[in-house]
């Protein structure tokens, strides 16, 4: 183990630990080999930008994943893009691009439950029902994604902010026999939102007894991700102990909102989409729009979405193989089994042209030989 020798190593320590959740990080230490993934990545990369107003790519930080290399990667790389601001917002907002994938394909397929994402929690003790109202008020009121629409203004979505004093979450309270739980929980996951009108979450609070209660809170994609559960679980938990107490949570404002973030990415990355766009649609033009793997039933017309979980479990001695094969070709965890994936749904038939490592790791075919070798 080396420590640190210079304040920027000291700076770069100190994020890797950071974001990897563990207490120390030395110089020499692999970001990957500490439980380091893309996401976490993307989130280290971000704290380096904002901080050192340095760039570092995904890729950059796959080849040098440690702190003395990513050092050295620092002194090639330009100066970082323009942080994120606050800024003047047009009349017409436009969605972010992963909003509007989810927006188009809600036109498409029509209103479907697809990109729900519930969550349900089990409370014991009594409830405060107006504590915990008041608390997701104050949360919808701070984040506004939380209380965006996204009506069609000329044909094209865009987002609508609505005031706070208009943005009245649906929040229900009913009782609920146990026996009937699994249903009712089921019912809030896979109910629909309608995009246009609608906020994008809604609450619901079964009181099963005594003391007993369950609360199910159903959000849609478009205004969350994984990520976000975060700040919204430990913003309504310190919202809820204010009311409690009969004050409001004391919160700074928001320095910047996911509309400011929508208008950073059409400004910076507006032609770095176009280049990307253009790459995929040279190397993927002329694979078949299905592929080409035995069916035990009819394939429907119109997908339904419904399917099965199928659990299975890898044995310690072969999650550790698996973990050295991705270190040893510098790719995470996730991408190997996306490989080998790949590789199962080819010798089912589903083969292409496109080499399987290039379109599923960006790697060459030397991982996938020896994994599936």
């Amino acid at each position: 183990h080396r420590g640190p020798r210079t304040a920027q190593e000291e700076i770069l320590c100190a994020f890797f630990a950071e974001v990897l959740d563990v207490p120390s990080v030395g110089i020499d230490d692999n970001f990957f080999a500490l439980g380091g993934h893309s996401l976490l990545a993307t989130r280290l990369i971000s704290r380096i930008r904002t901080t050192l107003n340095a760039e570092l790519g995904i890729r950059d930080l796959f080849r040098n994943p440690t702190v003395v290399g990513v050092v050295e990667k620092l002194k090639d790389g330009g100066p970082a893009r323009p942080a994120l601001r606050a800024g003047t917002r047009p009349e017409v907002l436009p969605l972010s691009f992963a909003q509007q994938r989810l927006w188009f394909l809600d036109q498409l397929e029509g209103a479907s439950a697809t990109y729900n994402s519930p969550f349900a929690f089990r409370l014991h003790g009594t409830v405060d029902v107006e504590a915990l109202r008041g608390a997701i008020g104050d949360v919808v009121a701070r984040h506004e994604a939380l209380r965006t629409v996204y009506p069609t203004v000329g044909g094209q979505p865009r987002q609508l902010i609505l005031p706070v004093e208009d943005a009245r979450v649906p929040f229900t309270v009913e009782p609920c026999a146990e026996e009937e739980l699994a249903e009712r929980i089921n019912a809030e996951a896979f109910g629909l939102f309608s995009l246009s009108t609608e906020l994008p979450l809604r609450v619901a609070l079964f009181t099963l007894g005594e003391g007993e209660s369950v609360l199910v809170l159903t959000l849609h994609h478009i205004a969350s991700d994984g990520w976000s559960s975060g700040p919204l679980w430990s913003g309504i938990a310190s919202a809820y102990r204010a009311r409690l107490a009969g004050s409001v949570p004391l919160w700074e404002p928001l320095a910047v909102q996911y509309a400011d973030y929508t208008l950073w990415q059409h400004n910076q990355l507006g032609e770095i989409l176009d280049e990307q766009l253009t790459y995929w649609r040279d190397l993927l033009g002329e694979l078949p729009q299905e592929m080409a793997l035995p069916f035990d039933r009819p394939r429907p017309a119109a997908a339904s979405h419904d399917g099965e979980l199928l659990e299975f479990h890898l044995d310690a001695q072969l999650h550790a193989e698996l973990d050295a094969l991705a270190r040893r070709h510098g790719v995470t965890l996730f991408m190997v089994l996306h490989a080998a994936l790949a590789a199962l749904l080819s010798r089912l038939g589903a083969g292409t042209d496109v080499p399987i490592g290039t379109v599923v790791a960006g790697r060459s075919d030397q991982a996938l030989d020896e994994l599936v070798g």
